[in-house]
């Protein structure tokens, strides 16, 4: 059965309902990982005129309803006709704070930091943010705590009223420090309101899901475009720990395997001998994984329910096509919907990682 789509648009501040069916086509959507996501549609002709006040681009919530549940939230950015057209882009609610400005310094008093919690600083930001007249949207924080540091005692976090910091950018910085947090953003209803929440994950969002199989001739449709890249590859490491000279330390972890041998060089302040063999093995076996898979084009299957997709979580992909080979686990970093329209068939493009990733290509480790 085709699930059942409907697009809402809502005032920013009060979330009083504007319209409960937005005759949109041409739709996609999706969250990302660390990232607000985005929508793009096209209202239908017949009613670009008429409804043009209700789409006031910068001043309305587009939801989007699958299945009486919703499923993405965010700010109408742009409605530009085009002929009879008018085609609309809007983008998750953490876009709303590229938009806003520290305008009194360290947050309205809640800084400056040493050695603070990121997450408490990306809270203390959507605080300010919704502490100001006409900037509340009702965004919920999750109360998530991480062993990441920010600001020391001699170099503390700090925003000044002389130089006004973009708060987006504040939240973009607490997101990429290293073993800290990731986030994505969730709506749902709550009796006829809808909750816009910030997820927070430390070190990361998901986990291993064992209960999600994406497989050829079962929920992977399309051409899947396995890439083979030995740029990463090796099965040699050398890793450096702490020191300098003859005091430094280093680990060589390798394995022959009838492959032309390839070496990787891995800097690290590791002082303890164990701990660096242990993170030069944990290298070794990330770079030993050469194809790559970086998006998946599937369909609605009990194997793995649209609604049961998760961002961060670890799934395990089979592949059996005429070029291309594949079973590995990947991680959901993001994903793309066309809800479909007549005899067109919904589709959902996952964007994946790999699960395991060597450390200097930015990746956080193995999902639980």
């Amino acid at each position: 059965m085709k699930p059942d789509y409907r697009y809402i648009a809502a005032r920013p501040a009060t979330g009083e309902i504007l319209h409960w069916n937005l005759p949109l086509g041409e739709v996609e959507f999706g969250p990302e990982i660390s990232g607000p996501g985005s929508l793009s549609a096209t209202l239908s002709p017949t009613f670009a005129s008429s409804m043009s006040d209700t789409l006031d681009a910068g001043n309305a919530v587009i939801l989007v309803e699958r299945n009486a549940q919703l499923v993405w939230g965010g700010l109408l950015w742009r409605a530009e006709p085009e002929g009879v057209k008018l085609p609309i882009e809007a983008a998750g609610f953490t876009s709303y704070l590229h938009r806003r400005f520290d305008l009194v310094g360290d947050l309205g008093g809640r800084g400056p930091y040493v050695e603070a919690d990121p997450c408490g600083v990306i809270r203390d930001v959507w605080a300010y943010a919704q502490d100001q007249p006409d900037g509340d949207l009702q965004v919920v924080v999750d109360d998530t705590k991480s062993k990441a540091k920010v600001g020391t005692a001699k170099d503390p976090y700090t925003t000044h009223k002389w130089d006004p910091r973009n708060l987006g950018e504040i939240v973009d910085e607490m997101g990429e420090i290293d073993e800290g947090l990731e986030w994505s953003e969730t709506v749902a209803w709550r009796a006829r309101r809808a909750e816009r929440r910030i997820i927070l994950g430390a070190p990361q969002l998901g986990r291993r899901r064992e209960d999600l199989t994406f497989t050829t001739g079962a929920n992977v449709v399309g051409e899947p475009h396995v890439i083979k890249d030995a740029d990463e590859y090796a099965q040699w490491v050398v890793a450096l720990g702490a020191g300098e000279g003859k005091k430094r330390n280093v680990v060589v972890d390798g394995v022959r395997n009838g492959r032309l041998r390839l070496e990787s060089r891995l800097e690290t302040s590791e002082k303890e001998e164990a701990e660096l063999r242990e993170r030069t093995r944990r290298e070794r076996l990330a770079r030993q994984i050469l194809p790559t898979l970086t998006e998946l084009e599937i369909t609605d299957h009990p194997a793995a329910p649209i609604e049961s997709l998760r961002i961060g979580d670890g799934v395990r992909i089979r592949l059996h096509e005429p070029h291309a080979e594949y079973d590995g686990w990947n991680r959901i970093v993001g994903w793309t919907v066309r809800p479909g329209n007549g005899e067109t068939a919904e589709r959902v493009t996952l964007k994946l990682e790999r699960l395991v990733k060597p450390e200097d290509s930015g990746g956080t480790g193995e999902v639980e």
